[in-house]
């Protein structure tokens, strides 16, 4: 449940039987064909739909991560690591005044990895505290289905690529794998001109079918991981 969707005091009541709680951690950057806000779109409607069944709430998704070598796309937008992690520190802190002791950082984009560090470390901080940092694309049954849909994909391909984050027709071609690794020594103008259109290999798109298959095995294993906390 979305606390969008809830007033101040229905949360309270919530917080007399249960302390556990869920924060979308997305990004504002370059997705190909895609959204420029599809890791927040992803990882909010995950979140949602993962964490209905169970009654637990859902907060506003953190639209900006790190992201610096993707500067030169228009759009992309990147915070600082120690701006990232101070506003990770500052969340937490205000969830766990409120008296929310179990947390999911839901996270779906790899550059907001340092929230990881700092959860660990805000723990040590706050005795009796878990907060667990979860990219959700990374689930091991997860893994499994994209790789029996296509072994062969990445940032802005099919794999990120689901109806509702969907913006424009792809190309129909296949695009080769980039070198992430040779990426990783370029200025952001020298990763734009590397990527092209922003695709860093693989087809652009799947049937709908087959994306909601996958879908599907998101929401419960994220689900199944939210339960257990």
């Amino acid at each position: 449940m979305r606390i969008a969707d809830m007033n101040w005091m229905e949360l309270g009541d919530y917080l007399t039987d249960d302390d556990r709680a869920v924060v979308p951690l997305g990004s504002t950057e370059q997705h190909c064909y895609q959204s420029l806000t599809t890791d927040l779109l992803l990882t909010e409607r995950l979140a949602t739909e993962a964490c209905e069944p169970l009654g637990i709430p859902v907060f506003p998704g953190l639209a900006y991560g790190i992201v610096p070598d993707l500067l030169a796309f228009p759009g992309t937008v990147s915070l600082r690591v120690s701006t990232y992690v101070a506003l990770i520190r500052d969340v937490l802190d205000s969830l766990a005044s409120h008296g929310f002791r179990r947390i999911v950082l839901l996270n779906a984009h790899g550059g907001n990895s340092p929230a990881g560090l700092l959860a660990v470390e805000w723990m040590a901080d706050h005795p009796g505290n878990k907060v667990i940092l979860y990219d959700w694309w990374g689930g091991q049954r997860l893994r499994q289905a994209l790789l029996d849909v296509d072994p062969v994909g990445s940032h802005g391909s099919w794999m990120d690529n689901f109806p509702w984050n969907r913006i424009a027709r792809s190309p129909e071609d296949p695009k080769p794998m980039v070198d992430v690794q040779r990426l990783r020594g370029m200025s952001p103008t020298g990763v734009r001109e590397a990527l092209g259109d922003g695709n860093f290999g693989g087809v652009y798109e799947k049937p709908d079918k087959q994306m909601l298959q996958i879908w599907s095995v998101a929401v419960a294993e994220t689900r199944d991981l939210i339960a257990s906390v």
